[in-house]
């Protein structure tokens, strides 16, 4: 077990690497990712982790109420494309990094599932560590009052830094940790970190009230997710895993589209899903992305 000095030591290191990337106006990035081999095309064991937004709460069919788990989100898809042999979906609504080592509710921790003879791991975390809920509650409540101005972003900027920038920096250590217990666990694994989906208009554009955050937060709070998506990508190149990008695939399908060609259910969900969440055509939008990153053949074994 790493102790607290060393735990102190990797988290400055992660912060201060990232900090100056994530503090700035650089969001792409590519990833360096070296090839290695591919798991065989005999038995497959396919083990998915992740949180709501790989679960997939309120959208049916719901196999897990514990968890909130579809049997249409995305590693169920991919699961049925690939013809798996042998799938276990631990991903649990309100998971966080820690819920990889600790039990959720009746759930044991996810990390369980990862064993030696896994040849496939999916990874979508990161969203909670960084307080999607807590974000959108908190911007939602300042918009309602100021809904022509950036109340939220100036709340976040209110001690003199980002401090969204900031925890997305300080959940980077989170995410590398998961991924060396992953290659741990299960040394010879194809791992995939899969990122979150474009959840807001990618030109910056709002759309008030129909998901109600103040005009000018809503390009603060399309660059802090893409701040969190440049963090797992980095992260993943870091451990030599393959990032898969559903931002860019679901560019034009965010919640403030109109229900027929939304993919990101809004605070008011006109489709079964949770609030801020895919629905089943975004649970689908990602699995295409998953699928093609594990056609390509790079990663790490």
């Amino acid at each position: 077990m790493e102790n607290g000095a060393r735990k102190q030591g990797i988290s400055r290191r992660w912060t201060g690497a990232l900090g100056a990337v994530l503090g700035g106006c650089a969001l792409v990035a590519g990833s360096v990712v070296p090839a290695a081999a591919h798991p065989g095309h005999g038995q497959v064991r396919y083990v998915a982790l992740g949180d709501s937004y790989t679960s997939g709460p309120l959208i049916p069919r719901q196999v897990d109420a514990n968890c909130a788990r579809s049997d249409q989100n995305y590693p169920s898809l991919v699961a049925e494309r690939r013809r798996v042999d042998d799938f276990v979906d631990v991903s649990c609504s309100g998971a966080t990094t820690a819920e990889m080592w600790q039990a959720q509710g009746t759930n044991p921790p996810q990390l369980d599932a990862v064993t030696r003879d896994t040849d496939l791991v999916t990874v979508q975390i990161g969203g909670n560590d960084v307080g999607f809920g807590p974000i959108i509650t908190a911007c939602a409540r300042l918009g309602a009052q100021e809904p022509d101005g950036n109340p939220c972003e100036r709340s976040y900027r209110d001690s003199g830094y980002d401090e969204l920038a900031l925890t997305v920096a300080r959940t980077a250590p989170k995410i590398d940790r998961v991924l060396r217990a992953v290659h741990t666990r299960a040394p010879h694994a194809r791992v995939l970190l899969v990122g979150y989906p474009d959840l807001l208009p990618d030109d910056g554009t709002g759309c008030f009230p129909a998901v109600p955050f103040a005009r000018g937060d809503f390009p603060y709070l399309r660059d802090t997710e893409k701040r969190l998506n440049l963090m797992l990508r980095l992260v993943a190149a870091w451990n030599r895993v393959e990032y898969v990008d559903t931002y860019r695939p679901t560019v034009g399908h965010d919640m403030c589209k109109a229900p027929e060609d939304r993919w990101i259910e809004p605070l008011r969900p006109a489709t079964p899903a949770a609030p801020a969440h895919p629905n089943a055509r975004g649970e689908a939008a990602m699995a295409q992305a998953v699928l093609a990153a594990a056609g390509r053949g790079h990663g790490r074994r």
